[in-house]
């Protein structure tokens, strides 16, 4: 089977310390040292490579064998096992997708894809569509829970998302069709030389007729995307490399709109053209004790929205620049220094605006120990925008061996979010917004790990709470009196409201025997808006996964998912409400060879109808099979 070289950013973009020293001091190169696990290894906590357990965060890792055992391209159906994690879809795969961690809304949760931030500064709170990001080629998946801006800077105040994708030696592929006239193809491969380095490339392609994005309509709207990605690295000495990644995707999705007389959600012959480019280059300083990490990394996300004439009726392009500086320092012992600066260029422009730009810098500093059976992490970082001024965020968390396999957590941090150029420039806009912040604690036990290395059981529990202010909102003007619709007949930006998110993670997995895995992760999230007392929309107070793995042959294995979502409301005013719902999944697999695997699952095997948008479908029961090649 092939052998894993690096996982995406994780071992790359953001990577940290690959030297070791024996009790010799001979130094020892990266090719040489067993790599750990990479289900325990995290970037989100740091910035750069550290163990799960040693941040008092809650932070929950995916790696590549949970990813391809739940098969198929929906992202969704992976980030459902986190606890905390909900969505919203309006329509098929590839319709827009917004994700929230701990009820924060979806562009306060920052996003991350191979060392790039991916948010589109075009859109009109700089959020990221996870419509458009398919788990095809990924390889891990990190998802940090609670504000870390002291980190991550603007953005990370719900929590950070990042993902990576396959870089690894050999080759590999799957080709799946289902439901839907669906088609889901991937490849990946590459080559390595332990003195030069490594060279390798991705791709994936994905299509289906879908159905209604309309819940009351009839015509199906389908999707349509290909992506390709390149990534290498080159050993300049031992201590020193470089490295450079490219992706590229572009898709079409059908949607349907508001069309006149009635001007409500019907079918339409409406599309949106996407396309996207991310890429990073970088040089990486690695001695021992003294890891930096120089890199240059820009995205550009390009939109066209075209009415069934193919006439454009909105076009937005959204592009950012970032110089970046990381590092890890551990001086003497248990004693570990983590620092960086960045500096990010932003701008945007739409067919009816010709868009504007920001600049915004950051620094920050974070002090930690690793002595024995206590972690402890403590920092800070200020942030300078080109319009508000300066941002000061702190940070600090603990993790405390209580017991053999059991770990008592803590954090305080807190978050902030720069306006989005829409919001402070556009027709729309307010140049007198101030950054969204928020403060965010929790505390939590923990027995075992995740990925069952030690012990085969893993449980843990979280308490959370978020308080968030100044929070931006869109205000209607028309008839309002209020002088800051003044000249803003259409309505405006501002900062408006105080948010509250407190609640309960737990998640319970367990090897039973050889062959049965059991697993469980469940949040009870309650949300207010503290101005007005009403739950924050499209928040449910519950939402559970179960899951079940069982391998009755070495060759074949079964598997299982349910989802469980509780009621939640549409709009900020709790008028229109979403009903619970809850959806299971089967799988099977079946190894022919050792590099042959035929799969198949049902979707929706219940026919569940649901809705996580009012007035938008999903999906009914639907079933799949594929095939995957491994060399």
């Amino acid at each position: 089977m092939r052998k894993l070289l690096f996982v995406g950013v994780s071992l790359s973009a953001l990577a940290a310390p690959t030297m070791a020293q024996d009790a010799d001091d001979e130094i020892v190169l990266a090719s040489e040292v067993e790599r750990d696990n990479e289900d325990t290894i995290t970037v989100t906590a740091t910035g750069t490579r550290s163990p799960v357990e040693a941040s008092g965060q809650a932070i929950t890792v995916l790696g590549a064998d949970e990813i391809a055992s739940l098969q198929g391209p929906d992202l969704t159906r992976v980030l459902e096992r986190v606890p905390g994690l909900t969505y919203s879809r309006s329509g098929s795969l590839g319709s827009q997708t917004s994700v929230r961690l701990r009820g924060a809304e979806a562009e306060q949760v920052l996003v991350v894809l191979d060392g790039v931030r991916v948010a589109d500064p075009a859109s009109p709170a700089g959020g990221f569509d996870f419509g458009n990001l398919l788990s095809s080629n990924l390889a891990k998946v990190e998802v940090l829970r609670g504000s870390n801006s002291t980190i991550w800077g603007s953005d990370a105040l719900g929590g950070v998302i990042v993902a990576s994708t396959c870089a690894e030696t050999g080759l590999d592929g799957a080709l799946e069709y289902g439901a839907n006239d669906s088609l889901t193809a991937s490849a990946a491969g590459g080559i390595a030389d332990a003195e030069t380095g490594y060279l390798g490339a991705s791709a994936s392609y994905a299509r289906t007729d879908g159905f209604s994005a309309a819940a009351n309509g009839t015509e199906a709207d389908g999707f349509e995307q290909w992506a390709v990605e390149g990534y290498g690295r080159y050993y300049i000495s031992w201590a020193v490399e470089a490295f450079a990644r490219i992706r590229h995707a572009e898709g079409e999705l059908e949607i349907d709109g508001f069309p006149a007389p009635n001007f409500t959600l019907a079918d339409t012959d409406d599309v949106q053209d996407t396309r996207q480019t991310f890429g990073s280059a970088g040089l990486i300083l690695d001695n021992g004790p003294l890891y930096v990490q120089a890199a240059y990394s820009f995205a550009d996300t390009a939109r066209d929205n075209l009415d069934g004439s193919g006439v454009e009726t909105f076009t937005s392009e959204g592009q950012s620049d970032r110089l970046s500086l990381r590092g890890e320092w551990r001086p003497i012992g248990p004693i570990i220094v983590n620092f960086g600066a960045e500096n990010e260029w932003t701008r945007y422009e739409t067919l009816f605006d010709d868009g504007n730009s920001a600049r915004l810098f950051g620094a920050y500093t974070q002090a930690g120990i690793e002595w024995r059976g206590i972690s402890g992490h403590i920092g800070a970082r200020v942030d300078d925008h080109s319009e508000f001024g300066s941002e000061v965020s702190f940070g600090a968390d603990a993790s405390y061996a209580v017991a053999d396999n059991v770990r008592l957590r803590a954090s305080v941090g807190e978050g902030f979010k720069a306006p989005s150029l829409f919001q402070l420039y556009s027709d729309f806009g307010n140049q007198l917004l101030t950054p969204e912040q928020s403060t965010t604690f929790d505390l939590g036990l923990a027995y075992g790990g995740r990925a069952l290395d030690d012990t085969p059981f893993y449980a843990a529990v979280t308490l959370f709470r978020r308080d968030t202010q100044d929070q931006i909102g869109f205000i209607g003007c028309f008839g309002n009196t209020d002088p800051i619709c003044d000249n803003r007949p259409f309505g405006t930006y501002d900062n408006i409201a105080r948010t509250r998110a407190e609640g309960v993670e737990a998640e319970l997995r367990g090897q039973i025997g050889e062959s049965l895995q059991l697993a469980a992760a469940y949040a009870f999230t309650d949300t207010e808006n503290r101005d007005t007392g009403n739950r924050l929309a499209r928040r449910p107070r519950h939402a559970a996964t179960f899951t079940a793995e069982w391998a009755p042959l070495e060759a074949f294995s079964l598997g299982a998912d349910l989802r469980i979502v509780g009621a939640s409301f549409d709009d900020a005013g709790n008028f229109t409400r979403l009903d619970p719902y809850e959806v299971l999944t089967l799988r099977a697999a079946y190894d022919v060879t050792e590099q042959v695997q035929l799969y198949g699952r049902i979707e929706n095997v219940w026919d569940e109808d649901y809705q996580t948008v009012a007035g938008y479908g999903t999906r009914g029961r639907a079933v799949f099979i594929g095939a995957r090649l491994a060399l």
